[in-house]
């Protein structure tokens, strides 16, 4: 039955897509009609009505157009093109068939049609003679489709006239293999694996698009099986000279290939072929800030690949480079110390910069890490389970020959987990689909071996206890195995609507399917998901960088992540658990540590952020250099600054505080410290009075209780009196007091005030501070700062304020219209639960707000050693929220040492893989 109900998926879907505005009645008129066939008339009215269910989700996901920054010498030429009938659709028109094929919504497929031809026509116009080169990138997210885009971009740059087109995948051959099988079933349309193997018992195998229409198949110099070769390519110059059709390469981003491809296309531009070079090409750099850009100290050293990239752009008179990627920072932020060098980058998207939006029910770091995780203290988050007791066992940080002779409890849960959820997902019909979980816990390829050997091992043990006692009644009673499997459905899916007796009798043929595999350089496994198969594959996956950033691992179920880089674009690479999860997002589980976890929301915020100052750079007419220079100069810099190769002596940072955020993240624990900052605050109190500002007049609001238009000369004594920890980079009082100074007889001349404060419930214990009641914020700090007398308030996340704080001084309608913004540029119904973001509210602020905290410090999580060592009394931090300056290129300068910021920040995490494949 499940077969039957896929199929009539799939012809419903065609079916919807053809409407020009489906309804939930359309949806349920198509089902009724086709039901009436004998193929499908054994369906029930219950599967009907689910599958009506799932059909409106899908019409109910829309996309956003995203937003582009181009430069001032952009002249569009793509609509005078097609008016005068110079591009045929034809590879697009494929395209478009398979993703409708692919029952994608009918609304992300228009939007992908036009957000790629916003790109093709800021490209280069193919039909223009001369010599032209154009640099743009596209800013994605993690897994949100960033491959199904740029395959449509090939397809209409074919259209368009462009006749060589390189894609350059990922540093390892899995990542290379799996693009050349999207370019392939995307643009190509026959397996060039099959190709390769010369079979000439029949005709080369179509594929995707080729099901459609093969006439006209790209030549394809690179297949599944086989980078780019030149003894390959040099038998098919005759092809390539007469450029009846497009030429693509899908070669790995490595240096030997690069240097390859250019020696070939070198010694064939004295013949025939090189009419090569005068053609227009179009080089996709996916991942393009991975070892793409120049990442040594020297300023006239370069890189090999960025060096050679550039070498094979400088082949052609006519060019276009793109580079997709959904972790921009090394891009945008290329070598912090110079502003001028943003301009010298010669892979600097100067031209333009597009952003693209995610889908609706895009499964990404929002929902995750931000909606996902309660208000309350102590709930128990949505998706994410927290890793405490790797210890020994596994430590985050570990050397090379840690032994692994057993693994943490919290990896056999979640093996467990993705077990029932595998059995679940059956149940729904999803049989034929493939599972996957990924288990990344060690950069090394022998630790990543051992794990998968002990993974195997258990998944073993669980296999034999299955077939010997899930078919008995008293399975759960007398079999440990089997009770720790219900055990994982009671707690983590008994409201999947699924029974347990369901489950049980579900168990055998997941586990007897279910197989570990390593993915890495020292394993000869592969991960092949392409073979046609009539159920699909449920895998767990072990690996390090290959798991890290490229790798799709398809129906990713559950993860379990156990690394300590801090870097923006490795922690998110890292998420290969975001992405699309239809009908199965319930059951997706992630375990990670706490601290981890916290990262990921800063980094949710600071990438919404980037987005959003796209589209604001986008109104504002700003080209991809000023946007470059406005993200640079955003406190994040901080972060990439400390991943950039850091030489020795100081760095000079410059940091927008315009539209900005900061806040006292560490604290000085000595008690001169504490002391000092008690003073301050209580002089600060004392001058809100004086000033007329009182209890009586303040308004208590959630967060704690706010003044309005206070003296600009309060916030200035306060800051000048306050001992700020060095540590605390951003809140360096002399630059933020500089930048104040400069605008306080204007935008800064009055402040709003919020004196934090949590509720003041009969259990809040209340403290009296200069005729304040207030009750103290709680706050863990990290144990590891501790013994260099250092308070890291919530530990590596970071963070003092709670969320929404900085709504405190605006009127209602102000921040309700806010809201509405938020929730119409994110396509969410008024009545959805949505926990907004504080930019919405900083945008719209029209004083600056600053926040007084009195910390109470929680002694759970510190070693029991640094117990006595905290303060009993609260402790005193602060944070400003600034408004949009009227002058917001101006920025504060940070002196920052680096050595310090090594030890802030450590360095990037790199995996063994990577290390090795580099050399």
């Amino acid at each position: 039955m499940a077969d039957v109900l896929a199929s009539l998926d799939g012809v419903v879907s065609q079916l919807v897509a053809d409407q020009d505005a489906p309804t939930a009645e359309s949806v349920r008129a198509l089902i009724s009609a086709m039901r009436v066939s004998p193929m499908f008339s054994e369906v029930s009215d219950e599967d009907a009505e689910k599958l009506a269910r799932r059909l409106e989700e899908r019409i109910g996901i829309s996309m956003g157009l995203g937003a582009a920054v181009t430069d001032t010498d952009f002249k569009p030429w793509l609509s005078d093109a097609k008016a005068n009938g110079l591009i045929d659709p034809y590879y697009w028109s494929r395209y478009k068939k398979l993703l409708q094929a692919k029952r994608l919504p009918s609304e992300v497929v228009t939007s992908t049609d036009f957000v790629t031809d916003r790109i093709l026509d800021r490209m280069g116009n193919p039909s223009e003679a001369g010599t032209w080169e154009r640099k743009g990138m596209v800013v994605g997210h993690v897994q949100s489709g960033k491959t199904a885009n740029y395959t449509g971009l090939v397809c209409k740059a074919a259209d368009a006239g462009y006749r060589l087109i390189i894609v350059i995948a990922g540093i390892h051959n899995n990542l290379r293999n799996q693009t050349q099988e999207r370019i392939d079933e995307g643009f190509v349309g026959r397996d060039t694996g099959r190709l390769e193997k010369k079979d000439t018992r029949e005709k080369p195998r179509t594929v995707g698009v080729g099901n459609f229409d093969d006439r006209k198949a790209p030549v394809s110099l690179t297949t599944t099986l086989r980078d780019f070769n030149k003894a390959t390519a040099t038998t098919n110059t005759s092809q390539i000279a007469s450029y009846a059709v497009p030429v693509v390469l899908v070669i790995k981003k490595n240096s030997s290939t690069l240097a390859n491809l250019i020696d070939w296309l070198k010694e064939h531009s004295a013949g025939r072929a090189s009419e090569m070079v005068d053609q227009p090409m179009l080089l996709i750099d996916d991942e393009a800030d991975n070892a793409s850009i120049d990442i040594k100290y020297g300023k006239d050293e370069v890189s090999r690949i960025n060096g050679q990239i550039r070498s094979l752009l400088g082949l052609f008179r006519r060019s276009c480079y793109v580079g997709y990627t959904a972790t921009p920072f090394a891009n945008i932020f290329i070598d912090p110390d110079s502003d001028d060098d943003v301009y010298r980058q010669d892979l600097f998207p100067r031209h333009f910069i597009i952003g693209l939006d995610a889908p609706t029910n895009y499964f990404g770091p929002r929902k995750v890490f931000v909606d996902g995780i309660p208000e309350e203290e102590g709930a128990r988050p949505d998706y994410l389970r927290f890793i405490t007791d790797n210890g020994d066992v596994l430590p985050v940080k570990h050397k090379i020959d840690h032994p692994v002779t057993e693994l943490p409890c919290s990896m056999l849960d979640a093996l467990r987990s993705f077990i029932v959820a595998r059995v679940i997902r059956n149940l729904r019909g999803q049989k034929s689909q493939h599972a996957s979980m990924l288990v990344n816990a060690s950069r090394f390829t022998g630790i990543q071996n051992m794990l998968r050997n002990r993974l195997h091992e258990h998944l073993k043990i669980i296999e034999d206890a299955v077939r010997v006692d899930a078919a008995k009644d008293d399975a759960a009673e007398r079999n440990l195995e089997i009770a720790a499997l219900k055990e994982c459905w009671q707690d983590e899916y008994s409201d999947a609507g699924v029974e347990w007796q369901q489950i049980q009798e579900g168990l055998l043929s997941v586990v007897s399917s279910a197989f570990v595999v390593a993915v890495n350089s020292a394993s000869p496994e592969g991960l092949d998901y392409s073979a046609k198969r009539e159920n699909g594959l449920t895998v767990i996956a072990v690996g390090g960088f290959s798991l890290s950033r490229g790798l799709t691992l398809e129906g990713l179920t559950v993860s379990y992540f156990l690394r300590n880089s801090l870097m923006y674009d490795t922690l998110m690479q890292m998420g290969r658990w975001f992405g699309y999860r239809g009908d199965y997002e319930d059951l997706c589980r992630i375990w990670m540590p706490e601290e981890a976890a916290s990262w990921y929301a800063h980094i949710a915020e600071a990438v919404e952020e980037l987005q959003a100052e796209l589209k604001k750079m986008e109104q504002a007419n700003a080209t991809p250099e000023q946007f470059g220079l406005a993200v640079r100069s955003h406190p994040s810099a901080l972060m990439v600054t400390a991943r950039n190769k850091m030489g020795s002596g100081t760095k000079h940072v410059l940091v927008g505080l315009s539209n900005n955020f900061i806040e006292t993240t560490k604290l000085n624990a000595s008690g001169i410290s504490l002391d000092k900052n008690r003073g301050a605050r209580d002089r600060l109190l004392d001058a809100l009075i004086q000033a007329g500002h009182t209890p009586e007049t303040a308004i208590e609001g959630p967060g704690g209780f706010v003044l309005s238009a206070v003296p600009v000369s309060v916030v200035e004594d306060f800051l000048r009196d306050f001992d700020n920890e060095r540590e605390s980079v951003l809140t360096d009082t002399r630059p933020v007091r500089a930048y104040i100074s400069d605008r306080r007889e204007n935008e800064l001349a009055r402040w709003d005030i919020m004196i934090a404060s949590r509720s003041r419930d009969p259990d809040n214990e209340r403290v009296s501070l200069g005729g304040w009641s207030i009750v103290p914020l709680r706050r863990a700090v990290g144990g590891d700062d501790l013994a260099r007398n250092v308070l890291s308030i919530s530990g590596k996340r970071a963070r003092v304020a709670s969320r929404g704080m900085e709504r405190a001084g605006l009127s209602d309608p102000v921040a309700h219209a806010a809201e509405d913004a938020y929730r119409k540029e994110n396509g969410l119904g008024a009545d959805s639960n949505v926990n907004f973001p504080d930019r919405i509210y900083r945008a719209r602020r029209e004083r600056p707000l600053l926040i007084l905290f009195n910390l109470s410090i929680k002694e759970d999580k510190v070693d029991q050693a640094f117990i006595g060592k905290l303060p009993t009394q609260p402790v005193v931090g602060w944070a400003i929220s600034f408004p949009v300056s009227n002058r917001p290129d101006q920025k504060v300068e940070y002196i920052l040492n680096t050595t310090k910021l090594r030890e802030m920040f450590g360095d990037e995490d790199e995996d063994e893989d990577y290390l090795d494949d580099r050399e």
